[in-house]
Protein backbone atom coordinates (compact mmCIF):
# COMPACT_ATOMS: atom_id res chain seq x y z
CA UNK A 1 0.00 0.00 0.00
CA UNK A 2 1.30 3.44 -0.96
CA UNK A 3 1.16 6.29 1.59
CA UNK A 4 1.31 10.07 1.23
CA UNK A 5 1.31 12.47 4.17
CA UNK A 6 -1.10 15.36 3.61
CA UNK A 7 -1.05 18.84 5.11
CA UNK A 8 -4.17 20.69 6.19
CA UNK A 9 -4.03 24.36 5.20
CA UNK A 10 -6.21 27.10 6.70
CA UNK A 11 -7.95 27.42 3.31
CA UNK A 12 -9.07 23.76 3.61
CA UNK A 13 -11.27 24.58 6.62
CA UNK A 14 -14.93 25.39 6.01
CA UNK A 15 -17.30 27.55 8.03
CA UNK A 16 -18.06 24.58 10.32
CA UNK A 17 -14.43 24.51 11.43
CA UNK A 18 -13.36 21.25 9.76
CA UNK A 19 -11.86 20.16 6.45
CA UNK A 20 -14.31 20.78 3.62
CA UNK A 21 -15.59 17.72 1.74
CA UNK A 22 -14.20 18.98 -1.58
CA UNK A 23 -10.70 18.98 -0.10
CA UNK A 24 -10.92 15.24 0.53
CA UNK A 25 -11.65 14.68 -3.16
CA UNK A 26 -8.59 16.77 -4.07
CA UNK A 27 -6.51 14.65 -1.68
CA UNK A 28 -7.85 11.41 -3.20
CA UNK A 29 -6.59 12.60 -6.58
CA UNK A 30 -3.26 13.79 -5.12
CA UNK A 31 -2.63 10.42 -3.47
CA UNK A 32 -3.47 8.55 -6.69
CA UNK A 33 -1.25 10.84 -8.74
CA UNK A 34 1.66 10.53 -6.32
CA UNK A 35 1.35 6.74 -6.44
CA UNK A 36 1.46 6.84 -10.26
CA UNK A 37 4.46 9.21 -10.20
CA UNK A 38 6.37 7.04 -7.74
CA UNK A 39 5.77 3.61 -9.26
CA UNK A 40 5.21 3.94 -13.01
CA UNK A 41 8.02 3.57 -15.51
CA UNK A 42 9.25 6.82 -17.13
CA UNK A 43 8.11 5.64 -20.55
CA UNK A 44 4.59 5.09 -19.16
CA UNK A 45 4.59 8.62 -17.72
CA UNK A 46 5.51 9.95 -21.14
CA UNK A 47 2.79 8.15 -23.07
CA UNK A 48 -0.14 7.77 -20.63
CA UNK A 49 -2.35 10.01 -18.54
CA UNK A 50 -5.26 8.90 -16.36
CA UNK A 51 -8.81 10.25 -16.20
CA UNK A 52 -11.48 9.47 -13.65
CA UNK A 53 -14.83 8.09 -14.74
CA UNK A 54 -16.23 7.65 -11.22
CA UNK A 55 -15.53 8.77 -7.65
CA UNK A 56 -17.32 7.45 -4.57
CA UNK A 57 -16.46 8.97 -1.19
CA UNK A 58 -17.74 7.93 2.20
CA UNK A 59 -17.16 10.57 4.87
CA UNK A 60 -16.60 8.88 8.24
CA UNK A 61 -15.16 11.57 10.54
CA UNK A 62 -13.94 15.16 10.41
CA UNK A 63 -10.38 16.45 10.25
CA UNK A 64 -9.35 19.77 11.78
CA UNK A 65 -6.54 22.27 11.35
CA UNK A 66 -3.51 20.88 13.14
CA UNK A 67 -4.40 17.22 12.55
CA UNK A 68 -1.73 15.13 10.87
CA UNK A 69 -3.24 12.95 8.17
CA UNK A 70 -2.13 10.35 5.69
CA UNK A 71 -3.60 9.04 2.45
CA UNK A 72 -3.20 5.34 1.68
CA UNK A 73 -3.98 3.82 -1.68
CA UNK A 74 -4.01 0.56 -3.55
CA UNK A 75 -5.45 -0.63 -6.82
CA UNK A 76 -8.36 -3.02 -6.98
CA UNK A 77 -10.04 -4.77 -9.87
CA UNK A 78 -8.93 -4.02 -13.40
CA UNK A 79 -10.40 -4.56 -16.83
CA UNK A 80 -8.66 -4.04 -20.16
CA UNK A 81 -9.47 -0.32 -19.96
CA UNK A 82 -10.31 0.50 -16.32
CA UNK A 83 -8.47 0.42 -13.03
CA UNK A 84 -10.25 0.60 -9.69
CA UNK A 85 -8.42 2.48 -6.97
CA UNK A 86 -9.13 2.70 -3.26
CA UNK A 87 -7.92 5.60 -1.10
CA UNK A 88 -8.29 5.99 2.63
CA UNK A 89 -7.63 9.26 4.43
CA UNK A 90 -6.71 8.67 8.09
CA UNK A 91 -5.69 10.77 11.08
CA UNK A 92 -2.23 9.58 12.09
CA UNK A 93 -2.43 10.00 15.89
CA UNK A 94 -5.20 7.40 16.27
CA UNK A 95 -5.40 5.87 12.76
CA UNK A 96 -9.03 7.05 12.61
CA UNK A 97 -10.60 6.56 9.18
CA UNK A 98 -11.84 9.94 7.94
CA UNK A 99 -12.73 9.14 4.32
CA UNK A 100 -12.87 5.95 2.27
CA UNK A 101 -13.03 6.27 -1.49
CA UNK A 102 -13.33 4.14 -4.57
CA UNK A 103 -12.50 5.57 -7.98
CA UNK A 104 -12.45 4.17 -11.49
CA UNK A 105 -9.63 5.41 -13.72
CA UNK A 106 -9.05 5.02 -17.46
CA UNK A 107 -5.68 5.52 -19.14
CA UNK A 108 -5.56 7.81 -22.14
CA UNK A 109 -2.91 8.18 -24.79
CA UNK A 110 -1.22 11.56 -24.29
CA UNK A 111 -0.86 12.06 -28.04
CA UNK A 112 -4.40 11.23 -29.16
CA UNK A 113 -6.34 11.81 -25.94
CA UNK A 114 -8.15 8.53 -26.55
CA UNK A 115 -8.60 5.68 -24.06
CA UNK A 116 -5.85 3.08 -24.14
CA UNK A 117 -5.85 -0.58 -23.14
CA UNK A 118 -3.99 -1.27 -19.90
CA UNK A 119 -0.96 -3.42 -20.51
CA UNK A 120 0.14 -5.84 -17.78
CA UNK A 121 3.52 -4.08 -17.67
CA UNK A 122 1.78 -0.85 -16.63
CA UNK A 123 0.00 -2.50 -13.71
CA UNK A 124 2.86 -4.69 -12.48
CA UNK A 125 4.57 -2.03 -10.32
CA UNK A 126 1.28 -1.19 -8.58
CA UNK A 127 0.51 -4.73 -7.55
CA UNK A 128 3.52 -4.71 -5.22
CA UNK A 129 2.89 -1.30 -3.58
Amino acid sequence: MFELHLAIAPADIDDLGHVNNVVYLRWVQEVASAHWQSAAAPEDHARLAWVVTRHELDYKAAAFLGDEIVGRTRIGATTPITCERFVEIRRTKDDKLLVASRSVWVPVDRTTGRPKRIEDSVLAPFRST
